[in-house]
Order: structure tokens, then C-alpha cells, then sequence
């Protein structure tokens, strides 16, 4: 990250998304095209739709959008990626998250894995997540308010983003998605379903 232009600093809670993206390699290296159900509405989702088909197309694969403006809608955006997605990546968005479950049915039906951004959307169904835990990005921004206290520029403290990455993983849901998940996977979670 660069150091701010303006007089503002810190740590972003923003999602990261390439760890997500090389989970679904992880399970299926064949993986090609990877669905993200969105709603074009938030503009989080939309951010990080984009960063989502950067970080794919530099790993060798697509991202095909499904779009979902309501909760009501998710069920036909996951749906909608039957044939055209291998698997299904929810990051960061509201109305994917609040109606998931239609989505892990998707998934279950046409054996496409369920990646996510956040441990609870494992417990609910999802194959596997990377997430960081917010008292973890509270420390860490404490280091940097401790920094800003000393008397440090603004100008030298880089906006950082979550350090700690967790994994989660559900190896009922893995095996109802019609993966496997390496051992070695299984071995680095720190939340098991």
C-alpha cells in the first residue's frame, strides 16, 4: 500500500480477494470461470467484483457475474452460473450473504463449490473462507494510532489491510459440493464445520 496523499491513515476491513480465488484452485486446479452472485447496487460488491476479475485474470481465469438486487433474486443469479462457472465465490455482498442458503443449494445441486469471505457463511454452508477476525484489525490499528500518537507523519504510515488471515473450512458441505478437501487444508483451518 502507498502512504496517503491526504491526512488520513489506517487499516481497511476490505475483503481481500486473491487468497478466495486460489481456494477454489486449491480443490479444482481445473477451475476456469468462478461465479460471484453480487448486487450492482452496493457499491462494496461492485469494488470488489472488479478486483475480483483482475486478481482472476492474472491466475488465469474469469469471473462470471450474476447479479441479484434483492434476496429474493439469488436463488436465479446462482442459478444462472450453472454451465458457465465452475465454482461460487460471495464476497463482502449483503444481499448474497442474507439469502446464502439458496445459494449452497445451487452449489449442492450442480456440484459447484461454495467459496466465501467470512467463517459464518462457512457454518452455513459454504466449502471454505478466508476472513480475519476484527479484533485482530483492531490491534493491529492500534499499532498504527500508537504511531500516529509518537508523533509519526501521516505521510509515512501506509493504509494497511488485514495481516491475519483465517481459514474456515466444512468438509460436509465439501463433500455435499462434490469436492475433497486436501488434508493440508483441512490441517491450516482455524474453524472447522
Amino acid at each position: 500500500p502507498n502512504a496517503p496523499s491526504a491526512n488520513v491513515t489506517g487499516v481497511s476491513d476490505m475483503q481481500p480477494v486473491k487468497p478466495i480465488l486460489e481456494l477454489v484452485q486449491t480443490f479444482r486446479p481445473d477451475a476456469k470461470a468462478v461465479g460471484m452472485v453480487y448486487n450492482a447496487g452496493e457499491s462494496n460488491s461492485v469494488f470488489l467484483v472488479d478486483q475480483a476479475e483482475k486478481d482472476a485474470a492474472a491466475m488465469g481465469m474469469s469471473i462470471v457475474k450474476a447479479p441479484a438486487g434483492t434476496s429474493a433474486e439469488v436463488q436465479a443469479a446462482a442459478q444462472s452460473l450453472v454451465g458457465r462457472a465452475d465454482a461460487i465465490m460471495v464476497i463482502g455482498d449483503n444481499t448474497a450473504v442474507s439469502a446464502l442458503e439458496a445459494i449452497v443449494k445451487v452449489a449442492e445441486q450442480n456440484q459447484m463449490p461454495l467459496v466465501a469471505g467470512d467463517p459464518d457463511s462457512v457454518k452455513r454452508g459454504a466449502v471454505a473462507a478466508y476472513g480475519f477476525d476484527y479484533y485482530d484489525l483492531g490491534k493491529q490499528t492500534g499499532v498504527i494510532a500508537g504511531k500516529v500518537l509518537s508523533g509519526t507523519p501521516l505521510s509515512d504510515i501506509p493504509v494497511e489491510f488485514a495481516k491475519n488471515l483465517q481459514l474456515s473450512v466444512n468438509e460436509k458441505a465439501a463433500a455435499a459440493q462434490g469436492v475433497t478437501l486436501p488434508q493440508d487444508l483441512i490441517d491450516q483451518a482455524v474453524t472447522k464445520y
